[in-house]
């Protein structure tokens, strides 16, 4: 059963949507069910994890103070000398 909802947004945001919707052959309430529908089911089921995923989980084993933003520093200075 639908029911009606009156949200207040930004102008431009509407005309964006609008102009969204209209590129995809959709109409701005479907789009925003959609996103809605989305939304809540992402936060109601945690992300599934394949068996590709799962098999190469525990295949890197990293010392307790490795920084990743370090490591990832080192290799940006030694690729771009």
């Amino acid at each position: 059963m639908d029911k009606k909802l009156t949200l207040s947004l930004n102008k431009s945001v509407i005309e964006s949507a609008k102009d969204y919707a209209k590129s995809n052959d959709i109409s701005l309430s479907k789009l925003i069910e959609s996103y809605l529908a989305a939304l809540v089911k992402h936060k109601k089921s945690p992300t599934e994890i394949t068996p590709l995923v799962e098999s190469l989980s525990g295949v890197i084993s990293l010392d307790k103070d490795f920084d990743v933003k370090d490591a990832y520093a080192d290799y940006l200075i030694e690729k771009y000398k």
